[in-house]
């Protein structure tokens, strides 16, 4: 079975790692807190490689400092605190050790088994079953536009195949449009209304309202320029989203989906698997 396979292979990275939590204290002495040593291995990852002796040296000691502090606090706590609050605490960090494992274990399992490819077909379905969650809390927009130096001798030419915006006119528009402080020819996709208003500084409080109208065009000027402007279609707040819009939001929702129950299935056969093999039993 790919799932108990998976298991072995991601049980002996895990096991492996565990010498870390068990260090074995040999090498040389630097720094003693009681019983507790510092050695000189522990100090290797604050030696950068090109730096100043200076530089090294402050680093280490202030490091040992606050070693020595941190243990000498420890030490203060193991004796003023009460029994039940040392029990308590050792058992959060226990708890906290054992889901740091298992997320590890089982966020390689996900990583190895759970196939991130969403079909159109599929996100369909999600958007279909759960519109009602894709309501928008802000307009969007389609739309295209040009900043243009307004002493461009072309510029009525250029607004003229600008609002036409035929085949023609798209190639060249295209073909000129070094001639162009900035723009964006592509009225496809939906935009953020308030991202165009931090593109386009002509843009402000007072005429946002004429590019959340449909099919306007819209011509400003500013110390910048001339801005051309064609709005192609506007959605609001609370309309539903479209679904090209939210598509990496459904993605990630049938990811989860898989990844929930893709754990759910390994908890069982995992446990299933235990009590075949007479590591788990229930005493009566």
């Amino acid at each position: 079975m790919q799932i108990r396979n998976s298991i072995i292979i991601v049980s002996i990275a895990v096991l492996s790692s565990c010498s870390y939590f068990v260090k074995e204290q040999e090498g040389i002495p630097i720094a003693r807190v009681n019983d507790i040593y510092l050695y000189e291995e522990d100090l290797k990852a604050f030696i950068i490689e090109g730096a100043s002796k200076e530089d090294s040296l402050l680093r280490v000691r202030n490091f040992i400092n606050q070693w020595a502090t941190q243990q000498l606090l420890i030490s203060g706590a193991e004796v003023n605190l009460s029994e039940e609050k040392q029990q308590r605490f050792n058992a959060l960090v226990e708890q906290y050790r054992k889901d740091l494992f298992t997320k590890a274990y089982l966020e390689g399992l996900v990583k190895q088994n759970i196939d991130t490819v969403v079909t159109r077909k599929e996100a369909e379905a999600v958007y279909q079953r759960n519109k009602e969650t894709f309501k928008l809390n802000e307009e969007l927009i389609k739309f295209r536009y040009i900043n243009i130096n307004e002493n461009n001798d072309d510029i009525k030419t250029v607004a003229e195949r600008f609002k036409r915006f035929d085949k023609e006119d798209k190639e060249i528009l295209d073909s000129i449009s070094i001639q162009f402080k900035a723009y964006s020819l592509n009225d496809s996709i939906w935009i953020k209304a308030n991202q165009v208003m931090t593109k386009i500084p002509v843009i402000n409080a007072e005429n946002k309202k004429e590019l959340l109208k449909k099919s306007n065009f819209i011509q400003l000027k500013d110390s910048l320029g001339v801005y051309l402007m064609q709005i192609n279609d506007v959605l609001y707040r609370n309309d539903v989203a479209p679904i090209e819009y939210v598509m990496p939001t459904i993605k990630q929702i049938v990811i989860n989906k898989r990844k929930l129950e893709f754990i759910k299935q390994l908890e069982k056969d995992i446990t299933k698997d235990a009590i075949k093999n007479k590591q788990f039993e229930i005493y009566n």
